[in-house]
């Protein structure tokens, strides 16, 4: 599968239920931590999308188990639509989601209505917005520092 494939299913998969606000947001975010200069994701991803989304333990839909029991939630379940392509094609052409903003490197899920203040939990991200079902998170200085 080429990279624009597996990103429109990882698109489908973590938000393809929150409209097309919520595809670009998960988007803008995935596409950003390709470009970040700095830190964990400019040194394993480096400008890679498909490092960035192969990246081990960053996305449960890459995932085929979640702590011992089968997920069938995952990319290779999730067969991509034209709007998934079209997120996917947008957000690899330089498009920012106006309410993510270019810097955030981290979404989450809570399962709830409060977004945590600090993500992922080693605490190198601080709550930024939300949008739809997930929370985003920005990077505190000493995510420079992984």
């Amino acid at each position: 599968m080429d990279n624009r494939e597996l990103f429109a299913r990882l698109i489908k998969c973590e938000a393809g239920g929150e409209g097309r606000s919520g595809m670009e947001a998960v988007a803008t975010c995935v596409m950003n931590r390709t470009r970040v200069t700095y830190g964990e994701y400019a040194r394993t991803g480096r400008g890679s999308i498909r490092r960035v989304i192969e990246q081990p333990g960053q996305f449960t839909c890459m995932m085929t188990t979640v702590g011992g029991v089968p997920n069938p939630q995952n990319v290779w379940a999730a067969t991509p639509e034209a709007i998934h392509f079209e997120v996917a094609d947008w957000a690899i052409n330089g498009g920012i989601h106006s309410g993510v903003g270019s810097e955030t490197l981290w979404y989450m899920n809570p399962f709830r209505p409060q977004c945590p203040n600090f993500f992922p939990y080693n605490r190198t991200g601080y709550w930024f917005t939300r949008v739809r079902d997930h929370c985003y998170y920005n990077p505190m200085p000493s995510y420079a520092q992984t």
